[in-house]
């Protein structure tokens, strides 16, 4: 008489465990899908893992101490770009302000937009490299054959001589990897999009 009584108990145990099974896989992934912005946050404030620093004015603070920029290019596949630095190395005082260009042409016989990622090595001088105008800040569109130069101005921030990770590093190394996008449409042209849609209802 007590067998049937116990399979129960058994049925509405499984149950819990799977429902608890079930919201802890949804805890997890939404979780997961939160710390990917949190995780760029944090890199973009602390500079943790080679990320730059986006600044809205120049160092107003030079030493009279150099230091070198190196400067390095990528495309990623299904990008048909080249993309090149214009100078391979500059040296430059620590605070000074500089502007390079970086240069880009679209191989293909249809038009083409990329957007850049970055970091710097050694990852701890990420904190310390401050741009104050970058075309890795906005997607870039090329027609077919069109070859643009495209500017970055930055400086790099004089506390980089206090902390003994970074006060004995004398060359930093800039990346950049373009990648494919979906160009984004004009705020007024999805607006016509939408009214169009809307009075076709």
């Amino acid at each position: 008489m007590s067998e049937p009584k116990k399979t129960e108990k058994s049925g509405m145990g499984n149950g819990a465990v799977v429902a608890m099974c079930c919201s802890f896989v949804i805890g997890m992934g939404a979780m997961a899908y939160a710390a990917v912005p949190l995780y760029e946050m944090f890199c973009k404030v602390t500079g943790y893992g080679g990320t730059t620093q986006r600044v809205e004015q120049a160092s107003d603070v030079v030493l009279d101490q150099k230091i070198k920029v190196r400067f390095d290019a990528n495309v990623a596949p299904g990008l048909p770009w080249t993309f090149t630095p214009v100078q391979r190395e500059i040296e430059l005082k620590i605070g000074e302000t500089v502007q390079v260009f970086y240069k880009a042409r679209n191989n293909s016989s249809k038009p083409a937009t990329g957007q850049a990622t970055f970091n710097v090595t050694p990852e701890a001088t990420g904190a310390y490299f401050n741009k104050v105008q970058c075309f890795c800040f906005t997607e870039t569109t090329l027609k077919p054959g069109e070859e643009m130069e495209m500017p970055v101005v930055f400086f790099v921030d004089p506390e980089i001589v206090k902390p003994v990770e970074t006060k004995g590093v004398h060359t930093i190394t800039l990346s950049y990897t373009f990648f494919p996008r979906e160009a984004s449409k004009p705020v007024a042209a999805a607006a016509d999009v939408k009214t169009g849609d809307a009075n076709n209802l």
